[in-house]
């Protein structure tokens, strides 16, 4: 088993019209996190409507993964100012 530490590059692939599609796993490494925080963000509603790949995984665009994790910082941020 890989260490928390040990990351891959993200792999993503590209649709036709440019866009950039991950795996969950991908999304990840994409991040820099581990695959439970896009389950979280799934659970949470920041991820919604995946696509699936051909071999039937979800996956999101590279801009949902981005905004996601914005909203997420977003939202840590405010918390952090309340209390």
């Amino acid at each position: 088993m890989p260490h928390p530490t040990d990351r891959t590059a993200a792999q993503g692939r590209e649709d036709s019209t440019g866009g950039i599609w991950f795996t969950i796993a991908e999304a990840a490494a994409f991040i820099g996190g581990s695959p439970q925080t896009i389950y979280s963000w799934e659970r949470r509603g920041h991820l919604t409507n995946p696509r699936r790949d051909e071999r039937g995984r979800r996956i999101y665009s590279q801009h949902q993964i981005a905004t996601a994790h914005r909203t997420t910082r977003q939202n840590t941020a405010a918390i952090r100012r309340v209390a």
